[in-house]
């Protein structure tokens, strides 16, 4: 597992090469996501010509830890930050801090619930998990009882993918039913076991839904292990190895792709704009699609998938 240290040593770096300083916060480190996330922002520092640090805590119900590295990256005097906040209230404080001392603070991947982020690079999450709800109604046939898995309530994210879904079935699918929705913290071994204790208090479930990577392995993996392979749809959210390798042997038919790179990429970008004070599209859309075995190795869908 990689610590949560921060490529590059930051500001005294910074200072000396003259160079500004954008420390780079994410949720985390133990998904494949947030390294492609981190290749996206190191491709805009090189471009644009600025220092970066790219860090994270090792989990993401680290939220403390968090908040004590945008603490460390503030008393550094960056030129400009980028959050992906694990708990978007419990940065505001800090977020008001950066304000005061006229630091812009990017959002990405997940927003701030606040008026302080100059901009925000994240996907349309609310759009891309009823992209999710559209599929799975088509996979078991417009009726029947699912159950979702997410991530967390805390992060704009998990919740926008949890209300996207459920809000699109609701309106669009009377026959369909959410007997359930459990959070497991990104964890897939604690994914897998909220998913086995729901697939055994409903015997009839015809689909999960699980909202980040951990999630959807978590709820893949549970499947194959009480041996419903076939029997229950498994749809995912994000893209890394072991959830291509599931869908490419059939434990899970599909999933909705962010463009992670993109997402490093447009934070750093919109970060050096905002230190030039340019404008900065207030919400920057960086995409998404939806994936299967159909389309896995085409040429649009290849450079979103991560190892």
């Amino acid at each position: 597992m990689l610590s949560a240290c921060s490529s590059g040593s930051g500001g005294d770096k910074a200072a000396s090469s003259g160079k500004p300083y954008i420390p780079v916060i994410s949720k985390g480190f133990q998904h494949q996501f947030w390294q492609a996330v981190k290749s996206g922002a190191e491709k805009a520092a090189k471009e644009f010509d600025v220092e970066i640090t790219f860090e994270g805590p090792e989990t993401e119900t680290q939220v403390d830890k968090q908040i004590e590295m945008l603490q460390t990256a503030l008393d550094k005097k960056p030129s400009a930050i980028a959050l992906a906040a694990l708990d978007s209230k419990a940065a505001v404080p800090l977020l008001e801090k950066a304000k005061a001392g006229n630091i812009p603070v990017i959002g990405f991947d997940s927003g701030v619930d606040s008026d302080i982020p100059v901009a925000t690079a994240a996907t349309n999450n609310k759009a891309a998990a009823a992209l999710a709800a559209d599929k799975m109604a088509e996979l078991i046939g417009g009726s029947g009882e699912i159950a979702l898995v997410v991530h967390d309530q805390t992060s704009r994210t998990g919740a926008d993918r949890r209300d996207g879904f459920k809000e699109e079935i609701e309106n669009k699918y009377p026959n369909i039913k959410i007997v359930d929705i459990q959070y497991g913290g990104g964890d897939q071994l604690k994914s897998t076991d909220l998913a086995k204790a729901i697939m055994q208090a409903h015997p009839n479930l015809k689909g999960f839904f699980g909202a980040n990577e951990g999630s959807a392995i978590g709820v893949a993996n549970a499947v194959s292990e009480m041996k419903k392979t076939g029997q229950i749809v498994v749809v995912g959210f994000d893209s890394g190895k072991q959830q291509t390798d599931a869908i490419r042997n059939g434990t899970m038919a599909g999933a909705v792709t962010q463009d992670p790179i993109g997402i490093g990429y447009q934070a750093v970008k919109a970060a050096v704009m905002a230190i030039k004070g340019e404008k900065v599209e207030k919400d920057i859309d960086t995409g998404f699609h939806w994936y299967d075995k159909s389309n896995i190795d085409s040429d649009e869908i290849k450079p979103l998938l991560y190892e």
